[in-house]
């Protein structure tokens, strides 16, 4: 596996190593052995899988408590997923990072705690799964605007349609009003 700091250096884009025939393919996505020596040693104890239609946005969420860390990938379709730092006493809060995740490019991305996480279907749908290192906490559950213009996050909307929203992310707070980490 080859693990990248993106402009963020604590999230981390994580390519796999792929064995690949005619037949199909194989691939480790998690080794907590690889993981521990590139500095990511953690206990997973939640699994979760969505599947969502084109221009579907889900995020930008966070727990305030029990902060989950977050290993991401895509399983079917294409999405832009986005980490945004949270954390006041970060030189970079406020920030975001995003990356494509594919079934074709196989790339996992790892959010760690204390960031907010969303991502924006590019394709006609998509399966994403992803592991957690807290159990969701629905009470401790918070939700930024994902177009709120202190973020400036470059979301790759289809046809430059407005994403589908839940009512919830719908609602999110503004960056400046919103519940962060120390």
């Amino acid at each position: 596996m080859n693990f990248t700091p993106t402009a963020i250096p604590e999230v981390i884009e994580i390519t796999p190593r792929v064995f690949g025939d005619d037949r199909g393919f194989f691939m480790e996505t998690w080794h907590a052995g690889k993981f521990r020596e590139a500095g990511l040693d953690f206990h997973f104890v939640q699994d979760n899988h969505s599947k969502s239609v084109q221009g579907t946005l889900r995020g930008i969420h966070y727990q305030i408590e029990q902060a989950q860390g977050k290993l991401v990938r895509v399983i079917s379709g294409e999405v832009f997923d986005v980490a945004v730092d949270l954390r006041k006493s970060s030189s970079t809060f406020g920030r975001w990072v995003g990356i494509v995740l594919s079934a074709e490019n196989k790339k996992m991305f790892w959010v760690p705690p204390g960031f907010g996480h969303a991502f924006y279907v590019l394709s006609p749908e998509a399966e994403f799964v992803y592991k957690c290192t807290e159990l969701y906490a629905p009470e401790h559950e918070r939700c930024l605007r994902w177009d709120d213009p202190a973020l400036g996050i470059d979301w790759p909307l289809v046809g430059g349609k407005a994403p589908l929203l839940s009512a919830k992310d719908a609602a999110g707070a503004p960056l400046a009003t919103a519940e962060t980490y120390p």
